[in-house]
């Protein structure tokens, strides 16, 4: 019986499943999990993210068992445990999902190797995208590989359809896919986090009752971080507990309801650019992996963003006194997320009212976050430091006064995480005023740590001095 072995890694589920068919074209498939180091060192940097990866697996693993097969797992080098394993079980290939951030690539090549140097085939298959890169590249009418803009990008994604692979019941798995340990815990990663219900079940119950309801208000959503109605499916997806394809195809399907309103059919197309961009980040990475150490943008390599400031701990603890930065990143440590319109407020305010390296922000963040995805977070980094895919002329520079003005009005948001103004007056979002601080005993909500429009113009000074120094020729200082 030829068998072929499957690597789980950012892909927990069955269904809808571009490795596993690859895989099943080369025999009955053996499900592996290894936990190697680089797996082990990204969950312990966030015990949130353990539990879930955790939860995830256990998922899995049952899904597997109701196959009469069972998830093998495996601790050790991935390359080295999976060329054993396939010695083991004879298999005629290993096969896994493609990683998109440049350390994972490496590790894709050396496993590659090491597979091939066994006899076996090694197959890396794009499994996280909608659409895979190479898709969206060869509608491309020009030279080159890729797409370092958004807007052709997003034109020609939008005109392509997602593969589907929606036949796991036609799968075959071994019964017995070698010696295996036990499911990874929280605990081995040194997380105390309870385990959250994850896995294909529940993020599948997710996005059905998103596009009931809430995905037809989205335009309204991604802008009231009070509200919360997002479709939170990012870790599900980093994880791949549900495809990419998956929410493609049943977003376009929605959209299809001949009875959506206007606004409604609006709010999904804004949601289904959303994903596309999560796909224009992933292919952006998979062209051009040594991002991870630098600026896309040539011109701004050598632009000395600081790897420090008086105040950073302030940024990173939410004590900056400007009531939208602070709940967002408090809303971050107390659930592992935050709002989309509410990072890009916070990352711009690291970026450039402290002038802080956006890797700085980047390290930052991932202790905290549930997902874990490099090549988006790289993407989306990069994009607000203003040195990544975004062809602006100057750096987006988010006024945080005027971003609570218009996305938290009431000052509800900033309430909503921010203990010391729980009962505080509404509003208040002015530069010179605030929330209203409580009386008596009550910790004390701290005041401004800078002046936001001298930063910005401190800021925007230094980039243009930069950009055209006097002479008229960009500095590489």
């Amino acid at each position: 019986m030829a068998v072929a072995i499957y690597r789980f890694a950012r892909d927990l589920r069955l269904d809808d499943h571009a490795g596993l068919s690859a895989a099943s074209a080369h025999g009955d498939i053996a499900p592996v999990l290894v936990v190697d180091r680089e797996l082990e060192s990204r969950l312990r940097s966030s015990p949130r993210r353990a539990a879930y990866f955790c939860s995830a697996a256990a998922a899995l693993d049952a899904a597997l068992r109701e196959r009469g097969s069972a998830l093998v797992v495996r601790r050790g080098e991935h390359a080295a445990e999976l060329a054993r394993l396939a010695a083991e079980l004879g298999a005629a290939a290993v096969v896994w999902s493609a990683s998109y951030d440049r350390a994972g690539i490496a590790a894709d090549t050396e496993l590659q190797a090491a597979i091939e140097e066994r006899g076996a085939r090694a197959i890396a298959v794009h499994d996280s995208p909608a659409i895979p890169p190479e898709e969206s590249t060869a509608a491309r009418s020009s030279a080159g590989e890729g797409y370092r803009a958004f807007a052709p990008y997003y034109d020609v994604w939008r005109e392509l359809e997602p593969g589907s692979y929606e036949a796991p019941l036609l799968l075959s798995f071994v019964h017995s896919g070698g010696a295996s340990e036990r499911l990874p815990q929280p605990a081995d990663f040194g997380s105390g986090d309870s385990v959250p219900a994850a896995g294909a079940p529940h993020a599948r119950a997710k996005l059905e009752m998103f596009l009931r309801g809430p995905a037809l208000q989205y335009s309204f959503a991604i802008n009231a971080p009070v509200d919360d109605l997002t479709s939170h499916l990012s870790a599900d997806l980093t994880f791949g507990t549900i495809a990419a394809r998956t929410v493609v195809r049943e977003t376009r399907n929605r959209m299809d309801d001949p009875f959506l309103l206007a606004e409604e059919r609006a709010s999904l197309r804004l949601f289904q650019r959303a994903l596309a961009m999560r796909d224009f980040f992933l292919q952006l990475s998979w062209y051009n992996p040594q991002t991870s150490n630098g600026a896309l943008q040539e011109k701004m390599r050598d632009f000395l963003f600081s790897q420090t400031h008086p105040l950073l701990d302030a940024w990173r603890e939410g004590r900056t006194g400007f009531p939208i930065v602070d709940a967002g990143i408090r809303q971050l440590h107390a659930t592992g997320w935050m709002h989309p319109r509410v990072r890009a407020i916070a990352a711009s305010f690291l970026c450039f009212d402290l002038g802080v390296d956006w890797r700085v922000g980047m390290a930052e963040w991932e202790r905290y976050l549930i997902e874990d995805d490099p090549a988006l977070a790289l993407g989306n980094w990069q994009w607000i430091a203003g040195v990544g895919a975004d062809l602006a002329a100057y750096p987006r520079i988010y006024n945080p006064y005027k971003q609570a003005r218009q996305f938290d009005p009431a000052g509800l948001y900033a309430r909503k995480w921010i203990g010391e103004l729980a009962h505080g007056r509404a509003g208040a979002h002015e530069g010179s005023a605030q929330i209203e601080l409580p009386l008596g005993g009550a910790e004390r909500y701290p005041r401004p740590v800078l002046d936001h429009d001298r930063a910005a113009r401190d800021f925007l000074g230094r980039y243009q001095e930069f950009v055209t120094p006097a002479g008229g020729r960009r500095s590489n200082r």
